[in-house]
């Protein structure tokens, strides 16, 4: 299967870069295909525990060649940062590369992006305040600057900033109440992050294209999950970038391309980060011991991640519209102990069970339908095949795959690369 695509079917942080990292050993290309550096993947290998934000989760495999498709934005002194940490950890970066047709994320995005929040108040949506809504506004608008362009000679390079320039100054001045964004600035940030980032800079598609023609294998990498995606989730409270398989080969720089094989990331229980609807979210002592034990704080913000039951229905649909053809089930481990588990069956509006999953403005009045299951105290660490665990882990594994739809293929039970039960056939 030449192009295979991991992607999430919750509203993110399912365990996606635990996956690719597990899976890039079979790959030979890694692509981002959306987002930015506003989420992140925790990845834990021999080489020890990396945060990567724009980075593919393919870079830990020196043999692997690592790209940021044109969906991407990118904050190009973001970028550099991680890069000069992963070289410092003693990974190799020299196979990480970036599209020529990527926009880029300024400095002065994440002030518009912070700006508009404060602006919100009350009403705000949650963001990570690093850009991405801003950036991705501007390509639609047709204001955005190509990574690519930046490599333009000098007095066309500057041109092309100084339309952004004068665009985010308008909105700077007249939205916002602010100073004009200084152009001299803006050009000296670029300077300092071109020297890292200009050798880096490829034609994704050509790179692309051929390596099929070759039989190549290429693993596309999603950030976020069909609950965030700006067409298909909870709108508008989304990314502002398409998270789907169906957008991969289109953000990776091969449209046309055929996926094969679409991996859904699920977690065994439901978290979230960023405001809007969460249907399954518990609160208080219980909620806090089950964040902490289960380290479910944002891989970007550091931020405590919403905690809720296992939601089958909005799981479901979240496969459903990743086209998914199998499921990763991450992080079982992390519910040892637990003596009762929970799993939302359907939702309730209005008294009357919702025939689909609804709108987010739907979504605020609707109550979970629960199931509820035995849980287990034996630790799963160690475990490498499904009859090996115990009897309610499999009972709680098979209750879901019956509800979500396509089979569960993968089962994580721990952060390690290795840490994975590999199923042979539906259960």
């Amino acid at each position: 299967m030449p192009v295979s695509a991991v992607v999430g079917a919750n509203w993110g942080d399912e365990g996606k870069g635990r996956l690719v990292d597990y899976l890039a050993a079979r790959s030979d290309f890694v692509v981002r295909f959306q987002g930015g550096n506003n989420a992140g993947h925790t990845v834990h290998n021999d080489q020890g525990v990396f945060k990567l934000h724009l980075v593919p989760s393919g870079v830990f495999y020196p043999e692997v060649t690592n790209l940021l498709g044109p969906g991407v934005v990118v904050d190009l002194g973001a970028f550099a940062t991680e890069v000069a940490e992963l070289e410092a950890g003693g990974v190799d970066t020299s196979r990480v590369l970036v599209s020529d047709r990527a926009s880029v994320v300024f400095p002065f995005h994440r002030e518009l992006d912070r700006w508009e929040e404060e602006r919100l108040g009350g009403r705000q949506m949650g963001s990570t305040k690093r850009g991405i809504a801003p950036a991705y506004g501007d390509r639609y608008l047709r204001k955005a600057v190509l990574v690519g362009e930046l490599l333009e000679p000098r007095d066309r390079m500057v041109e092309r900033v100084r339309s952004a320039v004068d665009w985010a100054s308008l909105l700077a001045t007249g939205v916002y109440h602010r100073p004009p964004i200084d152009l001299d600035e803006v050009l000296a940030w670029v300077d300092a992050a071109m020297d890292e980032l200009a050798p880096r800079v490829v034609d994704t598609t050509s790179m692309l294209r051929e390596a099929l023609a070759g039989g190549r294998r290429v693993l596309l990498e999603a950030q976020l999950g069909a609950l965030r995606d700006l067409v298909y989730g909870i709108y508008p409270y989304t990314s502002s970038s398409n998270c789907l398989a169906a957008f991969g080969p289109i953000g990776a720089g091969i449209p046309g391309a055929k996926v094969d094989r679409v991996i859904g990331v699920v977690k065994a229980f439901s978290t979230s980060i960023g405001s809007g609807p969460f249907v399954t979210e518990i609160h208080g002592d219980d909620a806090d011991r089950w964040r902490v034990a289960a380290g479910e704080y944002g891989a970007a913000t550091g931020r405590p991640r919403r905690i809720g039951h296992f939601d089958a229905f909005a799981t479901g649909y979240g496969l459903a519209v990743q086209g998914a053809t199998e499921v990763a089930l991450t992080k079982l481990d992390s519910l040892s102990g637990r003596e009762k588990l929970r799993i939302c069956t359907g939702y309730l509006v209005d008294g009357e069970p919702a025939p689909t999953f609804p709108l987010a403005s739907t979504l605020d009045r609707a109550e979970p339908v629960y199931e509820t299951l035995p849980g287990w105290g034996d630790d799963i660490q160690a475990v490498r095949d499904f009859a090996d665990l115990p009897q309610e882990a499999r009972d709680y594994v098979a209750a879901i795959a019956a509800l979500v739809g396509p089979p569960i293929r993968l089962i994580s039970v721990g952060p390690e690369r290795d840490q994975m039960i590999v199923m042979k056939t539906s259960r």
